[in-house]
């Protein structure tokens, strides 16, 4: 068996020719979608994370505006900007780059966010949402990996599914999503959607889950989300054959890349398999941008009605 590969990147260009549609019916509509960064400090993986996303909106017509503050800011400077933000009618989304500086509290920062413009998807509120099935943002990389289940025509109902994560980014909101999510309230008026990513059996791991490759040979479908190569590695013996394997994890060695998994000989005992990169990171930032044109059609009052069904 040789696993088929899914390509983020290409579905990644399919997602964004979507986006792009409605960013120009918007601009029609005389609404030009608008998305704020805020960077605090100079950490430099976060400053080229940024130039990607911001490329990223230029590339389908989303306006795109960086707010930078000095690793010295105060909280209170940094929830003065995000009320700034708040209160601008032109900006109609908002994404504080992650991590924040050790002297401020992250939590407080996103809570600050007005939840509307919240297109990273963490305000407790947007996150709490997700659990009435009342949400019409999330986090993107869930999103971007529903998204990819989806394209490939991966039912998870009555799947066992494994999450080696535990984080707000992602294994909490997959959590929900995956065990109780209805497609039909993640985008307002779309009743086409594929009803595939609901009624999955999840089991959560973590870092102080005993055996954990007792659990990961269990998984008809294994998300991991580690980032701690050479120390965590997912081998082939901890796959059950047939498996569809989601790699979340990035770790640099040296020059280059790697997920959690060692893709090469997974690949030959996995059913999908998604590469490093290449996989869910295209996908994450696709995402920013479908959650970017959903908060500003809500806030103009303008119906979505063009972004594909598929997605989510």
């Amino acid at each position: 068996m040789t696993a088929i590969i899914m390509d983020g990147k290409q579905v990644a260009v399919l997602v964004k020719d979507e986006v792009r549609r409605e960013a120009d019916r918007l601009q029609e509509l005389g609404v030009g979608t608008c998305l704020a960064t805020v960077l605090v400090g100079d950490d430099p993986a976060s400053r080229s994370y940024l130039k990607m996303k911001h490329k990223a909106c230029g590339e389908v017509g989303i306006i795109s505006k960086n707010y930078e503050l000095p690793a010295s800011a105060s909280q209170n400077e940094v929830l003065d900007l995000i009320d700034t933000l708040n209160r601008d009618n032109n900006v109609h989304g908002i994404l504080v780059q992650l991590p924040l500086p050790g002297n401020i509290d992250s939590f407080q920062i996103i809570e600050g966010l007005l939840p509307a413009k919240d297109v990273d998807g963490l305000n407790p509120i947007n996150l709490g949402r997700i659990s009435y099935r009342k949400h019409s943002i999330f986090p993107c990389t869930p999103k971007g990996i529903m998204a990819l289940l989806n394209h490939y025509e991966i039912n998870v109902a009555g799947k066992h599914l494994v999450i080696l994560n535990r984080s707000n980014l992602v294994g909490k909101p997959l959590y929900q999503l995956l065990t109780t999510v209805d497609p039909m309230q993640v985008l307002p008026l779309n009743t086409d959607m594929l009803m595939l990513n609901q009624d999955a059996t999840v089991t959560m791991c973590h870092s102080k889950t005993p055996l954990v490759d007792k659990y990961t040979r269990e998984a008809d479908i294994l998300i991991t989300a580690v980032g701690k190569r050479p120390e965590f590695v997912v081998t082939a013996d901890m796959v059950k054959e047939g498996a569809v394997v989601i790699d979340v994890g990035v770790s640099r060695m040296g020059s280059k890349l790697y997920g959690d998994v060692d893709f090469e000989s997974v690949r030959d005992r996995a059913g999908y398999l998604t590469p490093v990169p290449g996989g869910v990171g295209p996908m994450t930032i696709a995402m920013l941008l479908h959650n970017t044109v959903i908060t500003a059609a809500e806030q103009t009052k303008n119906t979505i009605v063009h972004l594909v069904k598929r997605w989510v």
